[in-house]
């Protein structure tokens, strides 16, 4: 008999000793007894016989985790201070004798059979000087930023590396911060490799989920394109990872495993020999600051953009004759709010106090479409309200214009607009945003309004103006990215604009010399914000990590706080930034306090989170989000 340590799959159970009669392969999945039900579990370690008495695995899979994917997910689970399961959770595993588990004969001449059959292309784009100059400097490296404007043709780049990897026989992951990029994405890379390429993300069903592993179990899908979780499909012969829009927040994980796909990548990269391409047209001081910048300073079609300033908080005169003079000289428009919903929050004239969920000490967004409130932070509902519930005073008013409320104004004020709202309360499918996208890109509709949504690499050639509002809202956040968050927004947004003809961007703030010494030079901006994050002892100069408490009793909460500070002092070469509530001080019912640490070093930094030891508290790794 032999004995195995076992791991339960998403559970935060310890690990487990089960027996087995014969010899198991580490990575394997089995099927073990708890108690009266069946969990599925993964081989992690052959033992000796213990001392007490074990049970006897049930069955033994097709299913396993290779060795680089357990190396890693144990990197994951120690740096972002979650479990071994909920890290190797994150992956899909190998079918044995498939992939990497057993590498399968005959696998080179499957697939040009399949390329002889038409199944996928061997063509590249035809690239200009500059790109191919830029393609040529790729090849020499493992990893590398591509900084290019917009409109500078970077994706002809990525799918000329991902040709050249099919060339070779490897695979390729490209992974995008939004499934808003699928549908133009998948169709520009089918026409260059047809159903070699797959999209991956959490909107796609079960089913076809199913059909796109099987595929790649036959060797007929080569590239995986999507959101962070592509990255962890099973690909065999991995040789190019590329992180489109890198700069972008929403691949850090806001859930346990906290985890960074960009650097996640990074490290996969690393471990496979695959080649790590970064981009972006605003890439983050941290990897402009780490790694070789290969540039991309020009935009393919040079077309004159005009900015202007304008002032004010709300949809006023310039913007609405600016939105008019557009529609009707057949253009097509744009307006960033950075708020969804209605209006933001109902407050009271006569207490001055804002309708606040029971629940969390957060505001309660109106949804007035959909007529209701909910809290975006436990989901509570409720009926709109008209009255205080602290002094009793009608009627309660809103603060903060919302893309439903930006609609409204707009289409009063201009006859026969159609409008396009694009935010994650009417974008809420993958059949919703290509249906949305294609009214746009056919001209049906003539102005696309919503929030971060925007920002995320669409391309469309009618777009004359640009409307940039709320970016003093973003500016003063208190967040030591708030200057780079607010001018890379100004750079997306205003990129989306005047891709093949002449076009104009307004930005609305009350101060512009925040954003005008930059217009037309992110790296000017980057190299400004550098010096200050150097100076001020920020990222990428040092290591950050946040520690979240959360109790329902709020005194036994700010006491965990004080113990672990008490904790975190005894430890040299950290040190404690701030430490108090949270800004959002109650969630879910539950008190929440914070921990700020940093330190130049992140040996130090991780021994002393490793100290800490509560079921209350949760730890977040180079933390992204401070609000």
């Amino acid at each position: 008999m032999q004995y195995y340590q076992v791991v339960l799959l998403r559970s935060s159970a310890p690990v487990l000793t089960y027996s087995y009669a014969e010899e198991l392969q580490i990575g394997i999945i089995v099927s073990v007894p708890l108690k009266s039900t069946q969990k599925e579990a993964v081989v992690v370690k052959q033992v000796e016989k213990p001392e007490f008495e074990t049970e006897e695995i049930i069955s033994i899979s097709d299913r396993c985790y290779t060795s680089w994917q357990m190396d890693i997910a144990k990197f994951i689970s120690e740096y972002y201070f979650s479990s071994f399961s909920e890290a190797i959770s994150l992956f899909l595993p190998y079918r044995v004798g498939v992939n990497l588990c057993v590498r399968p004969l005959g696998y080179e001449e499957d697939y040009t059979a399949l390329l002889s059959q038409g199944q996928t292309h061997r063509s590249s784009p035809t690239l200009s000087s500059a790109q191919q100059k830029a393609y040529e400097q790729l090849l020499k490296k493992d990893r590398a930023l591509l900084f290019g404007v917009t409109g500078a043709g970077k994706t002809e780049i990525f799918i000329s590396l991902m040709a050249k990897m099919l060339e070779e026989g490897k695979t390729s992951v490209f992974l995008m911060p939004e499934i808003s990029l699928s549908p133009q994405m998948e169709k520009r890379l089918k026409v260059y490799f047809g159903d070699a390429v797959a999209m991956w993300h959490s909107k796609i069903t079960k089913k076809k989920k199913a059909q796109i592993l099987e595929g790649i179990e036959e060797g007929r899908i080569r590239i995986i394109a999507g959101a962070r979780s592509a990255l962890f499909t099973p690909l065999p012969d991995l040789g190019l990872i590329i992180v489109d829009e890198e700069h972008d927040d929403s691949y850090k994980a806001m859930t346990r495993p906290r985890y960074h796909a960009r650097d996640v990548a990074v490290l996969m990269g690393q471990k496979l020999g695959a080649k790590v391409l970064l981009a972006s047209a605003t890439p983050s001081a941290t990897s402009f600051h780490k790694y070789d910048v290969v540039k991309l300073d020009k935009a393919y079609v040079q077309a004159k953009k005009k900015y202007r300033f304008v002032s004010g908080d709300t949809i006023n005169a310039p913007i609405i004759y600016a939105l008019r003079e557009h529609y009707e000289e057949g253009g097509q428009s744009l307006l960033f709010l950075p708020t969804r919903g209605n209006f933001k929050y109902l407050y009271c004239q006569s207490c001055g106090k804002t309708h606040t969920c029971p629940y969390c000490s957060v505001g309660m967004a109106l949804h007035r479409k959909r007529r209701h409130m909910k809290c975006h932070y436990c989901n509570y509902t409720e009926a709109i309200r008209d009255t205080c519930v602290h002094c009793g005073h009608t009627p309660l008013t809103s603060e903060r214009m919302g893309t439903q409320e930006a609609m409204e104004v707009i289409s009063e004020a201009i006859e026969g607009i159609k409008i396009e709202q694009f935010d994650r309360d009417s974008i809420t499918t993958a059949n919703k945003l290509v249906k949305a996208l294609k009214r746009f890109e056919s001209g049906e509709s003539h102005l696309l309004l919503g929030t971060q949504m925007l920002s995320k690499g669409h391309d469309y050639p009618g777009i004359t103006l640009s409307v940039i509002m709320g970016l003093d809202h973003i500016m003063g956040m208190a967040d030591y990215r708030a200057r780079e968050r607010a001018v890379s927004l100004l750079f997306q947004i205003a990129g989306r604009s005047g891709r093949a003809k002449e076009a104009e961007v307004l930005i609305q703030t009350a101060d512009p010399s925040q954003y005008e010494p930059y217009l037309g030079d992110y790296e000017n901006f980057l190299k400004d914000e550098l010096l200050f994050l150097e100076i001020a002892e920020y990222p990428p100069f040092v290591s950050l990590a946040r520690i979240l408490i959360a109790h329902k009793d709020e005194a036994k909460a700010s006491k965990i706080t004080l113990d672990t500070v008490t904790k975190l002092k005894q430890f040299e070469d950290i040190q404690i930034v701030g430490h108090g509530k949270a800004p959002v001080e109650r969630i879910a019912n539950k008190y929440r306090f914070t921990i700020l640490l940093r330190s130049k070093n992140r040996v130090p930094l991780l021994k002393a989170l490793h100290s800490v030891d509560d079921r209350n508290v949760e730890i977040d790794m180079d933390p992204v989000e401070f609000s």
